[in-house]
């Protein structure tokens, strides 16, 4: 008669294939889908929710207390767009272009920003998704909600455990890296990580151009672009291309509804100060009581703040954009000659929609 506990560590011990992994992420996004804008409902037939749905209810209700831009609304937003995304279908369609049975899993490093809710979890997903070992520094932040997930996917599928760690320290024992950080951190990157196989994000912005012709309703959705995680995500719209004599009250009237930012204090106190100093450098503004548009050629732009420039023709502008990509995360409009982004989707992104259009999981693959 065989050991059982023979048995069991053999399981154990072989490797966790593909199938497991999608299996795994597909239950976690059925757990994520009680965590709605709409409200939280318990779902009894969700795997683990007897151990795991009411600690992350807790974390949800106090995520504002470690990080006051991360709201409730935001929080669930972030939660049920990745439940939405996670599912058998949409992760097979996902990996369906690579062959991950070739993967020699590695120790990769991922160093985490922490701007808006879930922000790290694509590059965390990815590298699990690929079979490697994932080595996470988490942005302080944001660092309560991953080690949360990881443990539900270590219940979930046993195989995990020993393939997800996280540090604070210095990050050491990895053998490729992925990092984001602003564009002074990217040279710190580029220099520490140099020798070994990396990829490094910088910082990048999200624009919109428009052409006098939107209407209330596509004016309404980018709206959406503006203001969601009150504008701190790289995929957030930080400036608007107009035409010249571009009316600026119907954009003005369309998003008057998102007024209700002015109900956190973080977005008042970030509206008054950046208010105080443009006024005080005598730049021109337009503003609405809680939306700044300045002029200005940059596409960065500071909380409450929308840059905005002119252009005289479409190709000229089309040129410039081409010339800056480096610069944009995401070009929101209607033109299909750039592959521009519908307006309210840029918070959308599918499983593909690498950011800095680099390709991750082929670089996983690859390692």
């Amino acid at each position: 008669m065989p050991d059982k506990y023979n048995v069991s560590t053999s399981i154990i011990l072989s490797p966790m294939t593909v199938e497991k992994r999608i299996e795994a992420f597909a239950k976690l996004g059925e757990f994520l889908s009680q965590f709605q804008p709409e409200g939280i409902t318990k779902n009894e037939a969700v795997v683990m929710n007897d151990m795991f749905f009411d600690p992350f209810n807790m974390q949800i209700k106090r995520a504002s207390e470690f990080n006051g831009w991360f709201t409730r609304d935001n929080v669930l937003i972030a939660f049920s767009k990745w439940a939405n995304i996670l599912n058998k279908s949409n992760l097979n369609k996902w990996i369906s272009s690579y062959d991950l049975s070739k993967v020699q899993k590695k120790k990769v490093g991922v160093i985490m920003a922490g701007n808006i809710p879930l922000v790290g979890f694509h590059d965390f997903l990815v590298v699990l998704i690929s079979g490697h070992e994932l080595i996470a520094k988490q942005s302080s932040s944001d660092s309560y909600f991953l080690p949360l997930i990881a443990k539900y996917l270590e219940y979930v599928q046993p195989e995990f455990k020993g393939q997800i760690s996280f540090t604070e320290e210095k990050l050491t024992g990895f053998e490729a890296v992925i990092a984001t950080g602003s564009n002074n951190t990217a040279r710190y990157f580029d220099y520490y990580f140099g020798k070994y196989p990396s990829i490094i994000r910088r910082n990048r912005n999200s624009v919109a151009v428009l052409t006098g012709d939107e209407s209330h309703e596509e004016l309404q959705q980018l709206g959406e672009d503006i203001f969601r995680y009150f504008g701190l995500g790289c995929r957030s719209v930080s400036k608007i291309f107009v035409p010249r004599n571009y009316d600026f009250d119907q954009l003005f009237t369309a998003i008057y509804d998102y007024k209700v930012v002015l109900n956190y204090d973080k977005y008042i106190n970030n509206y008054d100060y950046n208010k105080a100093v443009f006024l005080m450098s005598q730049f021109k503004l337009l503003e609405n009581g809680f939306l700044m548009l300045k002029e200005d050629k940059s596409y960065a732009s500071p909380i409450a703040t929308l840059f905005f420039e002119y252009y005289d023709d479409e190709s000229t502008l089309q040129q410039r954009l081409l010339d800056d990509k480096e610069s944009i995360q995401c070009l929101v409009g209607k033109s299909d000659r750039l592959n521009m982004i519908p307006f309210g989707q840029t918070q959308n992104p599918q499983l593909w929609d690498y950011a800095d259009d680099v390709d991750t999981l082929s670089f996983l693959e690859n390692l």
